[in-house]
């Protein structure tokens, strides 16, 4: 029986023999195939336009592989570089010639493996390995936080070395930009500039988990003369769900672990023209001892102050934190009277330090304050609706929400 030709795409696993009277099953095993269960060098029937072990090769070039010998055909080829990426090409409908359709990643080592059928319709096998050339220019990737134990609400950031602005270019680094997370969280990345990402879950992420990111860009081709490189990956143990409420108005402070009420504290927030700013924030450090003065955060004159401050939490970056603040306990509970932060007693704010973990969520409600900043004053993330969070994703922009295959390659649970 004649088939029609068609174009043959090198995708997962063996390309589909052409012909069906030999016997031949697609993807099928060796055993399945006793004309291919010892193929033979096809060495003489394939060439390559690379020489294995010599100089290092151009990765924008692409590769070839072509048949010399007659009557024979390519059935597969497979090229995988140093990481276990295979590298995309076609061959041809006539199966004597397959090329590359992607470029190949910069300063990696590539291992060709090739099929072969002849007019019998037994199998050869013919392998190439080579280099290619380092990169002249690099992207750098740096996620943060740094390892370790952070509560649901720590975004990962991912801090580039190079500015990219084509939206296509993008899509490539937030696709190689991969966080692994318990089966069934959605998440997506968003631009905050052309040098960073943010990355957060829909919801806080779930407690007691195991979360990480990592880069598969070392090698690929971002823009002219610019490819991926190494990043260090990170990974986080998620604790407890933390969430704290401070509610200006009525001056209390709700403490829920695991969504139960296990403490409930006086307190003190921002007085008019320093107000607490409203919203959700992510607590970024404690320190056990901070010596607090006005004009490190722009305040002179009659509000000047010099203090000394004890279990200090820290969720802005401006300066704003929950600490011990007895000069004015009289006020806790009853009536904002601080320059932003929220002040407790001392046994309470040691209470409070000792049970808060950077990562957790620190809400403040009925401020007559500013909302926060979502970004460039601490983790604002979470006060960004969710559907407009998507929309700063270059893959996800303009597509429904839900796990969408583009969902999938960055998002993988895992094992």
């Amino acid at each position: 029986m004649k088939h029609s030709p068609r174009l043959w795409t090198v995708i997962g696993c063996s390309l589909l023999v052409a012909s069906l009277g030999a016997g031949a099953t697609a993807c099928g095993s060796e055993e399945d195939n006793p004309l291919s269960v010892r193929p033979y060098d096809a060495a003489d029937q394939v060439a390559f336009n690379r020489t294995a072990g010599g100089r290092a090769v151009d990765p924008d070039k692409p590769l070839e592989v072509t048949v010399k010998a007659p009557r024979t055909r390519l059935t597969d080829v497979t090229v995988v570089d140093t990481h276990g990426r295979r590298l995309a090409g076609e061959l041809s409908a006539k199966g004597d010639r397959w090329h590359s359709t992607a470029p190949m990643a910069a300063g990696v080592h590539y291992t060709v493996t090739v099929g072969t059928e002849d007019e019998r319709g037994a199998s050869g096998r013919r392998t190439l390995a080579f280099d290619t050339t380092p990169a002249k220019k690099v992207l750098q990737v740096e996620f943060g936080p740094d390892g370790g134990t952070y509560g649901v609400g720590q975004p990962f950031t991912a801090e580039l070395s190079e500015p990219v602005k084509d939206k296509a270019q993008r899509a490539l680094v937030e696709r190689g930009l991969v966080v692994d997370a318990p089966s069934g969280v959605e998440g997506a990345w968003h631009w905050v500039d052309d040098k960073n990402l943010h990355y957060r879950p829909k919801d806080y992420w779930p407690a007691n988990t195991e979360v990480s990111v990592r880069s598969n860009l070392e090698g690929v081709k971002i823009g002219d003369e610019l490819h991926g490189t190494a990043s260090k990956p990170v990974k986080l143990e998620i604790g407890d769900r933390v969430e704290v409420t401070t509610d200006a108005s009525s001056h209390y402070l709700t403490f829920e672990r695991n969504g139960e009420v296990i403490n409930t504290i006086p307190v003190t927030t921002g007085k008019p023209g320093f107000s607490t700013r409203n919203g959700v924030k992510v607590v970024l450090g404690k320190q056990y001892f901070v010596q607090m003065r006005g004009d490190t955060v722009g305040i002179g004159g009659s509000e000047y102050y010099n203090l000394p401050v004890y279990y200090a939490t820290r969720v802005t970056w401006s300066g704003e934190y929950v600490h011990a603040a007895p000069w004015s306990i009289g006020s806790h509970g009853y009536e904002n009277v601080s320059h932003g932060c929220t002040g407790m007693s001392t046994g309470n704010a040691a209470w409070f330090y000792e049970n808060i973990t950077e990562g957790d969520i620190v809400k403040v409600i009925n401020s007559i304050g500013d909302d926060m900043d979502t970004f460039g004053n601490g983790y604002g993330d979470w006060n960004m609706d969710w559907k407009e969070w998507r929309e700063g994703s270059a893959l996800l922009k303009g597509t429904q929400e839900g796990r969408s295959p583009l969902d999938q390659a960055r998002l993988r649970p895992t094992v």
